[in-house]
């Protein structure tokens, strides 16, 4: 038996483009006879729950929302989770619950987004059933994506319009990490294949800075409401969410600033390694740069990217040469061929993108500067964590 009534609650998206609500979610609650009202994950994360029960009362849940969504404006949206182990159950050409309840209630369906929660279920049948919500004119999200290596190949069968990132996985990588590195590329990714992404767990302005950094298009999270009952208004959050996307602007202003800082080092460090290195001038007369905490390394390569000298590492106030590299061929790393088709013509410092050094594991920015008549390119190594 079920303890409580089912009813809806709803946790808005926030449009980053707006600050303005786009639509919510239906979160599923039971209020109890004090008036409490508590979620419902843990019936469905229940092995004995029975599948019948539970069915009856993610229908009633939805029922209950979407009697509710003439309450909002006509351009909000919402979003209802379904779960493929219901999916599962359906007959072939069954019709499709879902839908039914879409047209009982006179809600369009263009206005209804359907998450697919959960791994596993019948791959076919998931395709199958996801055609149908689509032909009908609903849009698909998946959510917890990045949760599970199997969902690249969801994505690749149900070509979604929304995901939704993994919880989790999100709030790790605003902190930071290679759980970052991870989280770009997965935004990267739903970018190219024409997806919307949705950051949800936004509960700290660290991680709203990081959903904004990944393209979110929406965010969800504590840092702007819980699920309720009663729905805020489409411009409840419009002044706060400007002032915390102002404050990341300045930080990505400063950050630039930074960088033009560097720049300016860059050219004049650059400059007295090339007069040494033209004149092909032994270590003990490379210049001492206690000014440049952030060096790294400096090396010669010829215009093929093959290594020409040792690397010369400034550590602890003094010069190193390592020669394990000499030899080795970098023109497939993204800075060199960067540096090829924006230095090599005008012979100008060029500055690479920040990238994971394969070898040190090290984030890193490195600039380069052709000379000798465009023969040789002088590189140096930045650490770009210490900036």
């Amino acid at each position: 038996m079920i303890d409580g009534q089912p009813l809806a609650c709803f946790q808005p998206f926030i449009d980053t483009a707006t600050g303005r609500i786009a639509g919510v979610e239906a979160l599923g609650r039971l209020r109890q006879s004090d008036g409490r009202l508590l979620s419902v994950g843990p019936l469905f994360a229940d092995p004995k729950m029975s599948p019948a029960i539970l069915r009856r009362l993610d229908r009633a849940i939805r029922d209950n929302a979407l009697s509710r969504l003439h309450e909002v404006p006509n351009d909000w949206f919402l979003s209802l989770n379904i779960s493929p182990r219901w999916i599962n159950r359906l007959r072939p050409g069954q019709p499709l619950p879902s839908l039914k309840q879409l047209q009982r209630h006179g809600v369009a369906p263009q206005r209804i987004v359907f998450e697919i929660t959960e791994l596993g279920g019948n791959s076919q049948r998931l395709t199958d059933v996801v055609a149908r919500y689509r032909e009908a004119g609903a849009r698909i999200a998946i959510d917890d994506f990045g949760a599970g290596y199997s969902q690249l190949d969801r994505v690749l069968a149900l070509q979604p319009d929304i995901l939704k990132l993994d919880m989790r996985l999100f709030q790790a990588a605003a902190r930071g990490g290679h759980s970052s590195d991870v989280v770009k590329a997965l935004a990267q990714m739903a970018e190219k294949t024409g997806c919307s992404i949705i950051a949800e767990g936004v509960e700290t302005e660290a991680e709203l800075h990081f959903a904004l950094e990944c393209g979110s298009r929406y965010v969800q999270g504590f840092l702007f409401a819980q699920g309720e009952v009663e729905f805020f208004a489409g411009d409840t959050f419009v002044q706060h969410f400007a002032q915390l996307r102002d404050r990341y602007v300045l930080q990505k202003v400063a950050e630039r600033a930074r960088l033009m800082t560097l720049r300016l080092q860059l050219s004049k460090l650059m400059n007295l390694l090339q007069s040494w290195a033209e004149g092909q001038a032994p270590l003990s007369q490379l210049p001492q740069l206690h000014d440049y905490p952030w060096l790294l390394r400096v090396y010669q390569c010829d215009r093929h990217g093959t290594q020409l000298t040792p690397n010369f590492e400034w550590r602890n106030g003094v010069w190193h040469a390592d020669a394990s590299y000499l030899g080795h061929n970098w023109s497939w790393r993204p800075y060199f061929y960067h540096l090829l088709a924006e230095g090599w013509g005008e012979r100008r410092l060029t500055l690479s993108n920040t990238y994971r050094d394969v070898t040190s594991n090290q984030y890193c920015l490195t600039a380069g500067q052709f000379f000798e008549n465009g023969q040789c390119l002088l590189l140096i190594d930045i650490d770009a964590a210490g900036l």
